[in-house]
């Protein structure tokens, strides 16, 4: 085998052009090529070049903080379009797509995984029915961000009598990935990183339009020395391969290499301590009451986290295998910079076959966030005003989930609450409700849920609610809250209710454990 070409950041930023459209590697604080992309943001300050470039990006990329991942691009005449899954780690690049300094599509993560796989056959794009009735279906918006971005990426089509979206195929020029090590061939491994994600299907893509795969890694080794079934990316699609220095190459942004997190080694964990019962915990107790023996669950962040926090106080964390989308299987999710990677994990799958797994329905449960919620039953998580978050993975999950539970505080915004002796009390009512008449975004449809006839719960502190053919019911109200000034007058909109609503499970409002094993 030839040998591939060793180059400096700056030599790689050089062979993108003016106009190409480059896709990068990254979930939040891991795998960001940032060696990569401080060169070629460099480059365009100083010189102007590369201009009009389009950013492609399946998942979620920066610390919020303005300065990684996404955010390099972040430049009016830089970026003529982005599309990605999600805005919130990379806010300046989110507030250029809503300024309308450059066109800005937000389209489902897996979605856009799959794009990259059809990409490297060179098929039109893909088929899935993933997104119908949100805000990505062409009849609702069709995934666009601002009123310059015009070309319609997502169409509806159908196959039998069944109705699909078509995610239409794109070239792609420039791939920067980043990995572990490199062999002198340009052998590509993980081994050291949170989880592969899709460079095998990314470095595919981008060579079969001919483009050029650029590898930033920690070292470059010996060839013939890595271990065959390690390559992830063998060197017939590599183009040139960067060696990083440290500070560009940490596991996730700020923080060191941990064996524990890509299966180097196994720590122990320790028992899970009782911790203090606030509104997020209550929640978290709730919730975990839906969780049945030997389950597949993916969690989201916030209140979704303490489902797993509650499970382990109560000794049924092993009824659960939590999942993570980037693709960790097993193990403890991490949250923060981390977020994407799992102490401990079983597993470290590719993210697109993660996905996989999900929209065929392989998640036995999810726990979602719950922003906000409309008489319908649709629930957004996407955008807010001047802000936005994107969606992310959550449509694929939400949609494919045997059973999906919102999870959030009823009122957002100062909320301030105790338990005493099995009542909830609230002590400052939120400034603002999460349940409206109509959100701003679909990115779970009720319509949808309720046509597959989905299991759905909107789990809060002070409140549940079922997602029913009719509308949105309220089934249960905590122990010590009126029904009417603390629930029914601070709705948008009035829920159904049975003839009697069920008193939320009293052990939830108190300290000690509840005893869910027995």
């Amino acid at each position: 085998m030839k040998k591939v070409k060793i180059l400096t950041a700056e030599e790689a930023a050089n062979l993108v052009n003016d106009g190409d459209t480059l896709t990068t590697s990254g979930f939040v604080g891991s795998c960001c090529p940032e060696a990569l992309s401080k060169a070629i943001e460099k480059r365009f300050l100083e010189t102007g070049s590369p201009k009009n470039i389009t950013l492609f990006y399946a998942s979620s990329q920066g610390n919020r903080d303005g300065k990684t991942g996404g955010d390099h691009y972040a430049h009016k005449g830089m970026i003529k379009r982005v599309i990605a899954g999600h805005y919130a780690t990379a806010p300046k690049l989110g507030e250029m797509c809503l300024n309308n300094e450059c066109e800005g599509y937000n389209l489902p993560q897996g979605a856009l995984l799959y794009l990259l796989r059809d990409i490297a056959g060179h098929r039109v794009g893909t088929i899935t029915h993933v997104g119908l009735d949100t805000f990505v279906d062409p009849r609702n918006g069709g995934g666009k961000i601002n009123d310059i971005t015009k070309e319609d990426l997502v169409e509806v089509i159908k196959i039998g009598n069944e109705e699909k979206l078509l995610y239409k195929a794109f070239p792609i020029n420039v791939a920067f990935i980043r990995a572990t090590y490199a062999d002198e061939y340009g052998n590509i491994t993980f081994e050291k990183e949170v989880t592969p994600l899709e460079g095998t299907s990314t470095a595919q893509a981008v060579k079969n339009c001919g483009g050029k795969v650029i590898i930033q890694v920690e070292k470059v080794v010996k060839g013939g020395t890595l271990d065959a079934r390690l390559v992830k990316i063998p060197g017939i699609y590599v183009d040139a391969v960067v060696v990083a220095n440290k500070e560009d190459h940490l596991q996730s942004f700020g923080k060191d290499y941990k064996a524990e997190i890509y299966g180097g080694i196994r720590v122990p964990v320790g028992n899970a301590e009782i911790t203090p019962l606030t509104a997020k915990k209550i929640i978290g107790r709730r919730a975990a009451m839906e969780l049945t023996e030997d389950t597949a669950v993916n969690l989201g962040v916030g209140a979704p986290e303490y489902v797993a926090q509650v499970a382990n106080e109560e000794g049924i964390g092993d009824y659960m295998t939590l999942t993570v989308e980037s693709g960790p299987i097993g193990g403890i999710p991490q949250g923060g910079a981390r977020f994407g990677s799992s102490v401990n994990p079983d597993a470290l799958i590719d993210q697109p076959y993660q996905f996989d797994f999900y929209d065929g329905g392989g998640l036995d449960m999810a726990f979602l966030g719950l922003a906000q919620c409309d008489e319908k039953g649709n629930i957004n998580v996407s955008k807010f005003g001047p802000k936005i978050a994107g969606c992310g993975g959550f449509i694929n999950i939400t949609q494919n989930a045997g059973k999906v539970f919102f999870c959030g505080t009823f009122t957002a915004g100062g909320l301030k609450t105790k338990a005493v002796n099995g009542k909830l009390v609230i002590e400052q009512e939120g400034k603002s409700t999460k349940f409206i008449k109509q959100v701003e975004q679909v990115t779970f449809s009720g319509r949808y849920a309720n046509k597959k006839k989905q299991p759905i719960l909107y789990i809060t502190e002070r409140a549940v609610f079922e997602l029913r053919q009719d509308g949105v019911y309220l089934i249960e109200v905590a122990p010590g809250i009126d029904i009417q000034t603390q629930v029914i007058d601070l709705m948008d909109f009035v829920p159904k209710m049975d003839k009697k609503v069920k008193i939320m499970d009293e052990r939830i409002f108190r300290e000690e454990k509840m005893g869910l094993k027995k």
